[in-house]
């Protein structure tokens, strides 16, 4: 078997990639066990994993101003919704038989490990998959923020963020036909084409301490995979480009 590129992942999964775009459910189980088998594939390379999971198939603190529930109380909500989906990847991941460990950012013992840092760098080298739970603890900061901020913490060498969408798009893909596809992008020209590729403070971590970032479709088998073992799957998004 080849060597993978990475030695040490950060993943990002967005809450509402777990019930696939449909509103009226909160977590499809069959999306749930099919990241696990991508993920599995990783594993077993040797990969060492980290995860951070929005809330927003359950909670979205930021959206929740208008109908008089207060930002930081509502960004608390949300940090929480993030707990309930790590424990669901958490499940799903050790029935397919790998060793985990969820840590949250607020304490709740009897349900996951405190965040320590050091801790969680030793549960990585144990190879256990770290999932990060309750964003950074602190409210107005979005999970793209934690991602950004965990992957620094324990030393990880690249963000991957998975998505709906195969990469970064001259405009959205959805929406616009004519969108192309950028193979490759600087931070600086991210910035400069007003690209919302994560948010600002995000992305200027990810900028600061010389992380790069790949975008990529999530929901295509095999993208994980080809893209740890340096394949080109998705959108680089680094110093160099």
């Amino acid at each position: 078997m080849p060597s993978p590129k990475y030695k040490r992942i950060l993943l990002k999964l967005s809450g509402e990639a777990l019930n696939g775009g449909d509103k009226t459910q909160v977590i499809d189980f069959s999306i749930l066990d099919q990241y696990a088998q991508e993920i599995r594939r990783v594993y077993d390379a040797g990969v060492q994993i980290a995860i951070v999971i929005g809330g927003g198939n359950i909670f979205r603190g930021a959206s929740v101003e208008k109908s008089g529930i207060d930002r930081v109380q509502g960004d608390h909500m949300g940090m929480l919704a993030t707990v309930i989906n790590g424990m669901a990847v958490q499940s799903s991941l050790e029935k397919h038989g790998m060793y985990t460990r969820l840590m949250s950012a607020i304490k709740m013992e009897q349900v996951c490990e405190p965040l320590i840092r050091r801790r969680a760098i030793r549960h990585l080298e144990k190879s256990r998959i770290v999932i990060f739970g309750a964003g950074t603890g602190n409210p107005y900061f979005t999970t793209d923020t934690t991602a950004s901020l965990r992957a620094i913490e324990s030393e990880a060498e690249v963000v991957l963020k998975g998505t709906r969408v195969d990469g970064v798009y001259t405009a959205d893909p959805e929406k616009d036909p004519t969108a192309t596809k950028y193979d490759s992008l600087t931070f600086d020209e991210a910035l400069s084409k007003n690209l919302k590729i994560m948010d600002l403070t995000a992305f200027a971590l990810c900028k600061e301490n010389n992380v790069p970032i790949i975008v990529f479709d999530m929901n295509k088998s095999g993208n994980l995979y080809d893209i740890v073992m340096g394949g080109s799957a998705g959108t680089l998004v680094s110093s160099e480009g």
